[in-house]
């Protein structure tokens, strides 16, 4: 559907993130369902399957160093958990590698002229939209570890909402400064 004011035609022309500051022009609007969209950086999942085990591994070496300190004694119950703590912690390890194995390559995201969307999850996966009219502000989140591996993530809040209406992690820095740069250049405009 077309709608016009003034004269003027509503696009919401799907948009290249890296070429998004530069005036496009599409006389076809893709369905939401008809979105290509884009995939996070895999350095993302690199970072949470590495974190995932190294917190694990961590974990168990604090489990061990308790275990064979010889300072105090620990209690017989508790020496005879430490096999079952172990397996319990590589086991949770392990469902968390997984998890970030299968579900961190499906985070995608499009970027429109008039909208921002987000598709993400392994067992429920959801769609979502955020129109760029409605868009507050936009902030970048860069912790040390997302910093050393030069990926960035773009939180978007809604108008109305305290928190962040969602959020595309593992995206590269330069990406989500553009992406960034658009959404506050058309924010004010782009319905029109």
């Amino acid at each position: 559907m077309t709608m016009s004011t003034d004269n003027e035609t509503f696009s919401n022309a799907q948009l290249d993130a890296i070429t998004a500051n530069e005036n496009t022009s599409a006389s076809d609007k893709p369905q939401l369902h008809q979105l290509n969209l884009e995939a996070i950086s895999p350095r993302y999942r690199v970072i949470n399957i590495s974190l995932a085990f190294g917190i694990a591994f961590v974990l168990i070496m604090v489990a061990s160093a308790l275990r064979y300190q010889s300072f105090f004694a620990l209690p017989e119950p508790l020496v005879a958990a430490f096999p079952y703590i172990v397996v319990g912690i590589c086991v949770l390890g392990c469902l968390w590698t997984t998890y970030h194995f299968f579900a961190d390559p499906l985070i995608k995201y499009a970027l429109r002229e008039q909208d921002l969307s987000l598709q993400s999850g392994l067992v429920f996966r959801s769609l979502s939209c955020q129109p760029i009219l409605r868009v507050q502000h936009v902030e970048l989140k860069r912790g040390p570890i997302a910093r050393l591996a030069g990926l960035a993530s773009l939180q978007v809040f809604s108008a109305g909402g305290a928190t962040h209406t969602f959020e595309i992690p593992g995206i590269e820095v330069e990406v989500a400064e553009r992406l960034r740069q658009f959404i506050l250049d058309h924010k004010d405009v782009s319905a029109k």
